[in-house]
């Protein structure tokens, strides 16, 4: 091993082998940052996690029944412009939401794969899961555009605006939710289903059968009633 002398006769290790030493301890420290925060989950758990996201989610119910709520009082506020009957296009909407349903299903399945411990199967109906929530988005942003090209847009009149206010921000969530999923699938290729990774997925569980439940009512408060007018 090489040393340097100091006048005394003491030897010194080589300062380019402790700045070694240095970054592998620095590797170690990035390698087990993944892991870092189950360290505040000792005591809680699983449960802990849980009820801070149940609280989280009813949170989110009060921003959608304010939504609900602000639809229901100007829902037939049409100040001249068009009608529920004359711009909704049901069977495209059962389209979309059979397209939010199924992405539900898959992400059940996808829990039960994870469950066994079969990581490819997981991360299979993940992808599946999230190719779903894309086409629902897909289909939602060319209703969108379909309406603002026709001249229903926000601007036009109330019921236009909490309408394009609810079913956006429903978007929205979708959204942040395949983002969510995409980070996900991520970490369990990398780091496998280790119970982290079973823990967050859990989470998104739980937001994602809630915005299954969420679209339901929009599709029958804001749409079928709609066009039942």
């Amino acid at each position: 091993m090489a040393v340097s002398t100091t006048m005394s006769g003491q030897s010194l290790p080589d300062p380019s082998r402790a700045e070694a030493a240095r970054d592998k301890d620095n590797d170690a420290q990035r390698n087990t940052f993944f892991l870092a925060e189950e360290e505040s989950h000792d005591h809680g758990g699983m449960g802990g996690t849980a009820l801070g996201f149940w609280i989280y989610l009813m949170s989110d119910c009060l921003i959608f029944a304010v939504l609900f709520a602000t639809y229901g009082v100007l829902g037939t506020a049409y100040a001249g412009g068009p009608t529920p009957r004359e711009i909704f296009e049901l069977p495209l909407v059962a389209l979309n939401t059979s397209m939010l349903l199924l992405s539900s299903i898959t992400y059940g399945f996808a829990m039960l794969a994870m469950e066994r411990g079969a990581k490819a199967q997981t991360q299979g109906w993940l992808a599946i899961t999230g190719l779903f929530g894309l086409a629902f988005l897909s289909i939602e942003l060319y209703e969108f555009a379909t309406l603002i090209h026709e001249g229903a847009t926000p601007q036009r009149s109330a019921f236009l605006s909490s309408f394009f206010t609810l079913v956006g921000t429903h978007g929205l969530h979708v959204t942040f939710g395949i983002v969510w999923l995409v980070t996900l699938m991520t970490q369990v290729a990398k780091h496998g289903l280790i119970p982290e990774n079973k823990r967050r997925l859990m989470c998104l569980s739980m937001f994602w059968h809630f915005l299954d439940v969420v679209w339901i009512g929009v599709f029958t408060f804001v749409y079928l009633l709609g066009v039942l007018r």
